[in-house]
């Protein structure tokens, strides 16, 4: 009888990463004999609804599968269990790690396949397949990092929050960054609020020579500095000098070395993102993400660039060999004799590169058409930002020229590129570079003619409110979060409603300050930027192995849990001190409406309540179009839920605004005004009617008229 042969089991790899989209990029390059699936973020947490500290056992976290996950975890259980080997791949940082931990800790139990770790910085065939060949170990110290930082923010968190409740309003929530964070933004709008600006002039004059025409500003007067702080002092001056004959009295070339800046860190591509392209910092990472898991482009999904969490500069040999290749190919003339390394940063944790694109040959205009809009856009950044750090330096040469009329001395100046260097791949900076003025040739001692005085009025700008670029910048400057955090705070403080957003600036609530008021009176060693930056750094330290990670939660929670308690004791209630009567009436049962603070803002609510449930939104403004009895309130888009402004008689009327009334009205037309913010101006109030050019600077007094175009 012939033997019945049995097929042989083939094996298989299972790898675990963190999201769907990059499991697909990685299971194209892996191919046959490997089965690539998504945890989707963490499966194993804190639970939500407890503390979940053991206080008394060296604060142990008691973790649980996380609510509506546990299908996915049994999914995983079972592939383990068919597979020879079990690579853990999720993201290299401290997140990434402690998921690969809980993972391991779920599945170990539940299969006989060796279980390991692999981590690589970008989705392409080569650095997967580098790191599948040379698997290693979970860092159990990094893992510790992250489990004393998800335990202090629990404790912190689940303290301040009932003290919330208690005190102020029920639902609210603290966290410990976040509330630093908040403190910030704060602090900068009462600098804001009083600061008082001061009037001052300008005055530039035309010149002609031949038939070329420049301005100059007034540097000096009677070899002073002048100080212009009035209309009559500068037509004073005008009037002086009038006559005079203009000299060119001195002319003077200077010479500047303009360097590439390092690739982008996580931050700074934040804060060029949101300057250049208008992205706010959540968007931004998004966008990233996107970037890194892959796109396709034609048959392939390629991930075009490098992890985007980093707050390293560091670049990888084998990258540096890739661009400088690519420069030499297309600009061999600005290509340094060596690579050019960027310092990095004491702070820097330096597990990943500079955010990078992955490949140099796709370049923004040969992957345009695979990309969306503000895919192209912050890729463009990324790339340009890369290419040129390894490019040479740029020149510019700056001519300035002084003329003399009266005791009047005027300056202009012109710069334009003398070697292009870097700026041959940054297109927008070198369309801005090469605007150098229309400066005619000039010699000193010529005499030209004054063709017409500008006087102008300005007004002293006081400090500006934090916008998604600033707050980064500051966050990282103070030592306040790391990489992964900086969207995630902003976006908190946001969704909670402690700050809204207005013309891009972030601006406090009176819930937000409120709670700010409390947590600093109350808590002043906690919520500081010097305590958020210690943490960070004893956090770097646990990852290093030179600390304890619960010797280090204990030294905290014991004062910490001791305030808590003070606080809890002591400190007065403000709740329901918000809470206003207004003459307005209740439609549904003739109770007079009270103005109460809600998640969202103020609003009206009836005053039978429980019996009456009515609620509306509060006017800010009567609506200007003709006819129309309806007034403005704020209303949210669907979906993203950004708020604009609508009349109550939609549909009906279909007035909206994107800028948030004011309780002034214009002088010239009667519609109602709103704030407005651009870097000539400040902040300033203008008229909403598109048909009138009614524009308030600071200074009430003197209105303005806007300039056609200067809207934003």
């Amino acid at each position: 009888m012939a033997e019945k042969k049995t097929k042989a089991k083939a094996s298989q790899t299972l790898v675990i990463v963190e999201s769907p989209s990059k499991a697909h990029t990685i299971e194209k390059y892996l191919g046959p004999g490997y089965v690539v699936k998504a945890s989707k973020g963490h499966l194993i947490d804190l639970p939500k609804s407890r503390l979940a500290i053991d206080v008394e056992n060296n604060f142990q976290p008691e973790y649980i599968t996380v609510r509506g996950k546990a299908k996915l975890l049994k999914e995983l259980q079972k592939d383990a269990k068919k597979s020879d080997l079990v690579l853990l791949a999720s993201d290299n940082d401290r997140e990434g790690e402690a998921i690969a931990w809980h993972l391991n800790n779920a599945l170990k139990d539940k299969t006989d396949a060796k279980i390991q770790r692999i981590v690589f910085n970008e989705i392409t065939p080569g650095a997967i397949k580098e790191a599948v060949q040379h698997p290693g170990d979970i860092v159990e110290s990094k893992v510790n990092a992250q489990k004393a930082r998800r335990v202090l923010d629990r404790l912190v968190g689940y303290n301040l929050s009932p003290l919330l409740w208690a005190k102020v309003k029920n639902g609210l929530s603290a966290g410990r960054v976040q509330s630093v964070a908040l403190r910030l933004i704060c602090e900068r709008e009462e600098e804001v609020e009083n600061f008082i600006p001061e009037e001052y002039w300008s005055l530039d004059a035309d010149f002609v020579k031949g038939k070329t025409k420049f301005t100059a500003q007034l540097v000096k007067y009677k070899d002073e500095n002048p100080e212009l702080k009035s209309e009559d002092v500068v037509n004073k001056i005008i009037d002086e000098i009038k006559n005079s004959e203009c000299t060119v009295s001195n002319i003077k070339q200077t010479e500047k070395t303009v360097r590439p800046k390092a690739p982008f860190t996580t931050s700074k591509l934040q804060q060029a993102a949101a300057n250049r392209l208008g992205f706010t910092s959540r968007k931004t990472m998004q966008i990233a993400q996107q970037l890194y898991e892959g796109i396709a482009i034609g048959q392939n999904r390629v991930g075009l660039i490098t992890y985007m969490r980093t707050d390293s500069v560091r670049i990888s040999e084998t990258a540096l060999a890739d661009v400088r290749a690519w420069i030499t190919k297309n600009y061999p003339s600005e290509l340094p004799e060596e690579a050019i390394h960027y310092t990095v940063g004491k702070a820097a944790q330096d597990a990943h590169e500079g955010i990078r694109p992955t490949y140099t040959e796709y370049t923004p205009d040969s992957v345009k058409e695979y990309l969306t809009r503000d895919q192209l856009r912050l890729y463009t950044i990324i790339w340009e930002r890369f290419v040129s750090s390894q490019m040479n330096n740029a020149k510019t040469t700056t001519t300035s020229a002084e003329i003399t009329a009266g005791d009047a001395v005027f300056r202009v100046s012109a710069s334009k590129i003398t070697e292009k260097g870097f700026y041959s791949v940054i297109k927008l900076l070198s369309s801005k570079e090469d605007k150098t003025g229309n400066l005619p040739s000039l010699k000193v001692g010529e005499v030209i003619k004054a063709d017409n005085f500008h006087p102008e009025q300005h007004f002293t700008q006081g400090p500006a409110r934090y916008t998604d670029a600033s707050i980064v910048r500051t966050l990282e400057e103070k030592g306040i979060g790391r990489p992964s955090t900086y969207a995630p705070i902003i976006s908190v403080l946001l969704d909670r409603y402690y700050v809204t957003r207005s013309n891009k600036q972030l601006v406090p609530t009176q819930l937000g300050r409120m709670i700010c008021k409390i947590l600093v009176e109350s808590f002043p060693e906690v919520i500081n930027e010097h305590f958020t930056a210690e943490v960070e750094n004893n956090l770097d330290k646990v990852e290093q192995d030179e600390l304890v990670w619960n010797s280090m939660i204990g030294d905290f929670f014991k004062p910490f849990s001791k305030r808590v308690e003070e606080v809890m004791t002591n400190v007065q209630s403000v709740k329901g001190s918000l809470d206003e009567m207004t003459d307005k009436v209740c439609e549904k049962c003739g109770k007079p409406m009270v103005k109460k603070l809600g998640r969202f803002g103020f609003f009206l609510a009836c005053s039978g309540f429980p019996e009456c449930h009515n609620t509306k939104s509060i006017s800010l403004a009567k609506c200007p179009m003709p006819g129309c009895n309806g007034e403005i309130v704020a209303r949210k888009t669907k979906g993203r839920g950004k708020e604009f402004y609508g009349c109550t008689n939609y549909p009906t009327c279909s007035f909206i605004s994107h800028f948030k009334p004011i309780d002034q009205y214009c002088p010239k037309c009667g519609w109602f005004l709103v704030e407005k913010f651009d870097k000539k101006n400040g902040s300033y109030k203008s008229c909403i009617n598109p048909d009138c050019d009614y524009l308030h600077t600071a200074d009430e007094e003197n209105p303005i008229v806007q300039e056609s175009g200067d809207d934003e």
